[in-house]
């Protein structure tokens, strides 16, 4: 007898059609698997038989053939031992057919019987509701993410004899749906608690504005780290579509809880610097998101970044450009999405107090072989670069309040609602998504401002992608005033902008 349900596998952070095929024949008894499996996959024979029989389920001995279809589809991970399961029965003529039309399944099976939960639930119930199903099937303990996606009904089971009384009764005794739309939003640090630098604070509402890659670089102890962690409270709130693409990405990276369902706070994260690059862009055999795309949508804090391994740093160029990463594998290519702010800071020297001169005790020789641990390519894609002076002790027992992120927050909203406006029906998003051809269209600029440009890059030998960030810069601030034109004073303020080129950091 032939059976068939539908489960998923997940690639990058979408999920993928699987059809686990069963059939039972007389003849020598034994239990094969193929479909280009992995070692893990493969062990599901012996967890679905032991789960089988601890369930109080007793098969007769017979050939048992399971295909995981499309076999050009490398399958990894145990989410397939409840299809396998439920296949198996069916085959046997121990559960209608009926019952799984329009059903997706994914479970891990222990060996007394227990689901178990899964990675990348969120991606898989998307997947059913793009198929067409009305129903999925996932353990308890994924419940909860997978009721994040509207128009289809989630069943969660904790053992398998629960699976079995829901196909065949409909229902699961001693359930209680519980309520998962109370979320606690996290704290965010405020701008109001950073006294002083207001150049650093304007820059990054600048960047936050149109979403612009920021470098910070200064002495310890003037507030670049906090100032980071505030970023997340001046940008808009996610959208739901936002929110679930953020979703399945920790889905993937089995970060959510059935108490943290969804992510509705633009992400931030922040490595340490001894991070490995398979860390900070995703890898592995089976690859997994990275730090990058675990802060898609957010901000990623590369604190200390001339402490970086040359190699990791290295690893940003593509994700920087194009916003996302791409990882190939003897299994096929994958993507994944890292859309976000990238926020560094670094000293000018190894001792940190460069440029005060009477307390670094840098030679030059180790000053410009610290500032060269960061490549000049890398500098290149960072369209602000401001340098954050040590705070002055009157400014930093002052009592008045600086503005606070929600004022700040204001301003940055408008500014992305004239962006969305202009950019409808294209292709970009915000000003840092241009590229040349956007540049050449969106930023247009007069005669004077023409020679503003000329002549800062003649003078600070600017290369043409160093030009191009200027001008998305200055697009962003004309955005902020609310100005149609980019004027000379915009040019002036982002190529201000551009300290690594005015101090000639990479040479």
């Amino acid at each position: 007898m032939f059976s068939r349900v539908l489960s998923a596998a997940i690639c990058g952070i979408q999920g993928l059609p699987i059809f686990v095929e069963a059939d039972v024949s007389e003849g020598l008894p034994g239990f094969s698997m193929v479909g280009d499996l992995s070692a893990k996959v493969k062990e599901a024979q012996d967890r679905v038989m032991t789960a089988f029989r601890n369930s109080g389920i007793q098969l007769r001995p017979k050939r048992i053939t399971v295909n995981l279809s499309p076999a050009d589809i490398h399958k990894d991970g145990s989410s397939y031992d409840l299809p396998v399961a439920l296949a198996i029965l069916a085959a046997y003529q121990l559960l209608p057919m009926e019952t799984l039309k329009g059903v997706l399944v994914a479970g891990e099976l222990g060996l007394n019987g227990a689901v178990k939960g899964i990675k990348g639930a969120l991606p898989i119930v998307q997947l059913a509701k793009k198929n067409g199903c009305h129903t999925c099937i996932l353990p308890e303990r994924n419940r909860t993410e997978g009721e994040m996606v509207s128009d289809i009904h989630i069943v969660g089971v904790s053992t398998l004899k629960e699976v079995l009384h829901y196909l065949q009764k409909g229902t699961i005794p001693g359930k209680i749906k519980k309520d998962v739309y109370n979320i606690e939003e996290t704290e965010i640090p405020d701008f109001a608690d950073i006294h002083g630098q207001s150049a650093v604070r304007r820059a990054a509402e600048i960047a936050a504005g149109g979403r612009h890659h920021f470098l910070m670089m200064g002495p310890p102890g003037a507030g670049k780290s906090l100032l980071a962690k505030c970023m997340p409270g001046i940008l808009p709130s996610l959208t739901m579509e936002e929110s679930l693409e953020v979703s399945s990405i920790y889905s993937v990276a089995g970060l959510l809880s059935s108490q943290q369902p969804l992510i509705r706070n633009r992400p931030f994260r922040a490595p340490h610097h001894t991070i490995s690059p398979s860390a900070l862009a995703g890898g592995g055999r089976i690859p997994r998101p990275g730090e990058i795309s675990l802060a898609h949508k957010g901000v990623l804090f590369l604190d200390e970044l001339a402490e970086f391994k040359r190699e990791t740093i290295e690893i940003l160029r593509q994700p920087m450009e194009e916003r996302r990463v791409h990882i190939s594998r003897v299994y096929g290519s994958y993507v994944f999405p890292a859309d976000c702010m990238i926020v560094a800071a670094t000293n000018f020297c190894k001792c940190g107090n460069f440029p005060n001169l009477e307390k670094c005790i840098c030679s030059e020789a180790e000053i410009r072989r610290y500032q060269s641990r960061i490549s000049r390519p890398i500098l290149d894609r960072m369209d602000i670069s401001v340098e954050a002076v040590r705070v002055d002790y009157d400014a930093l027992i002052c009592e008045k309040k600086s503005e606070d992120s929600k004022t700040i927050r204001k301003r940055v909203e408008l500014a992305g609602q004239i962006q969305r406006e202009r950019y409808r029906d294209t292709g970009y998003r915000y000003n840092a998504d241009l590229d040349a051809a956007g540049i050449k269209k969106y930023c247009r600029t007069g005669e004077k401002e023409k020679k503003v440009l000329r002549d800062a890059y003649e003078k600070m030998d600017l290369t043409a992608r160093a030009c191009h960030k200027i001008l998305k810069v200055a697009r962003t601030i004309a955005d902020m005033e609310q100005k149609e034109q980019i004027a000379e004073e915009h040019l002036y303020e982002a190529i201000g902008y551009r300290i690594f080129e005015q101090r000639q950091i990479w040479r």
